[in-house]
């Protein structure tokens, strides 16, 4: 593959992106929004059903077990059957089950609501990345990544001034939090039924892809396949034991520890430090999704333009954990500890597109898709240490100290670990160069 790109080249990989990228965009975004709407529903539902901080927390973090047992099949069903209709499932059952969570009563019935969102949702993510990885280039990967991970600060631009808005109604007889989940859990359900007819699998199946530019992304595929291949040609077994692999998924788990305590519990954070209304934390998120959106296309855009990846993951975790430990240690007011918990928030969104485009430079097919799995389910069990360790030392100590502690470590110690890796673009390295270690 050529260093430039032709005429073709330049109108096929426009045509893609404005194709697929807003769409996939929206679907991550009514996720996203779907995932973490427990946080602000947490802060009239632990009242009105008498939920402590450690229950919450579970609650918040059992999602992720179910979550992680059906990611690795659930990517290897998108790669080897139909991203289209498995992402068109997912959606359907998570909405659903998102409107059935308005109606919980007790702690066991929220556990089990969490437990049946997480299967629902299960593979969602990683599929996309293998969805991604059939359409760009590894080149090109890191901005389509952040595309993607715009969802992310975006879910809380749109879901924060309706869930503040939300939480005020009582309708039907409803209080707000419960209205809050069945607005949105209809969108999902909704969107999955236009999956179905609106993505296409592969380059090779898009008729809204004329034939030049179809033949071209199919070789520039096919190219990046073969260099992969050239360097190590992995099974899925192989790449499940592989260093790298492993240490990524150590990576994501630790990183995710720190990052997703921090969004489930910034709303609590933001309402101890401030004293402020419900409505007024929840417009106050908008501060941390604006910052979130613009750093995250911003480092996409350098890492795919640099060619780099360690460091432009860990620059945003790394000012993450700085500022926690000047929390800590510097102990400034609630004017100045808000503003810089929301600041923060936004900034270390930066690492997470950047993160998903180095095991796609590594592998490829069935095996590609069965690591994504691994990665993000096991990674995601920091989902479930974060929030819950979060909550249980809240209770424990009545002080915010050690939760922000607890943040900055899970940064500091991701930071490390990625940069002992060694992960290069496989059509620049020698297979000496890149060859993984085991």
């Amino acid at each position: 593959m050529s260093s430039g790109i032709s005429e073709v080249g330049l109108r096929a990989r426009r045509r893609i992106a404005l194709r697929l990228l807003p769409f996939v965009f929206v679907l991550y975004v009514i996720a996203y929004i779907d995932r973490t709407n427990v946080s602000f529903a947490g802060l009239r539902m632990n009242a009105d059903l008498g939920f402590s901080e450690t229950v919450f927390g579970l609650g918040i973090g059992i999602f992720y077990v179910t979550y992680v047992l059906f990611e690795i099949p659930g990517a290897l069903i998108v790669e080897r059957w139909s991203a289209r209709k498995w992402t068109a499932r997912i959606m359907i059952s998570w909405g659903v089950v998102t409107v059935l969570t308005a109606f919980v009563r007790t702690p066991g019935e929220f556990y089990v609501a969490r437990l049946f969102l997480g299967a629902a949702e299960a593979s969602f993510f990683p599929g996309m990345i293998v969805y991604l990885t059939h359409w760009f280039r590894v080149s090109d990967r890191c901005r389509a990544i952040a595309c993607l991970y715009a969802a992310v600060p975006a879910a809380s631009l749109f879901g924060s001034p309706l869930a503040g808005w939300l939480l005020g109604v009582h309708w039907l007889n409803l209080a707000g939090w419960r209205w809050l989940f069945i607005a949105e859990g209809i969108p999902a359900i909704v969107f999955g039924l236009i999956t179905v007819f609106y993505l296409t699998d592969r380059p090779s199946q898009a008729r809204w892809l004329p034939q030049d530019e179809q033949q071209w992304i199919n070789e520039e595929l096919r190219l990046e396949v073969q260099a992969k291949k050239r360097v190590r040609d992995f099974t899925i077994l192989q790449a499940l034991g592989d260093r790298h692999v492993l240490l990524l998924t150590l990576t994501w788990f630790l990183a995710l520890s720190g990052y997703l305590g921090n969004v489930y519990w910034i709303p609590t954070f933001v309402k101890r430090l401030s004293g402020l209304s419900d409505r007024s934390v929840s417009l106050l998120m908008l501060i941390p999704a604006c910052i979130g959106i613009a750093g995250t296309l911003l480092n996409g855009w350098h890492s795919d333009k640099s060619g780099e990846r360690q460091k432009h993951m860990v620059a945003p975790l790394l000012f993450g954990a700085v500022c926690y430990g000047l929390l800590i240690v510097a102990h400034p007011g609630p004017a100045v500890s808000v503003f810089t918990l929301l600041f923060v928030t936004g900034v270390v969104y930066a690492y997470l597109p950047v993160f998903w485009s180095m095991p796609t430079m590594m592998l490829s097919g069935p095996a590609a898709a069965a690591a994504f799995g691994l990665i993000n389910s096991t990674g995601q069990l920091g989902g479930l240490a974060g929030p819950f360790l979060i909550g249980f030392f809240n209770q424990r100590t009545h002080s915010l100290t050690t939760s922000f502690a607890c943040v900055a470590l899970a940064y500091v110690a991701a930071s490390a670990l990625v940069l002992t890796l060694k992960i290069r673009n496989p059509l620049d390295a020698s297979p000496l160069a890149n060859q993984p270690e085991n």
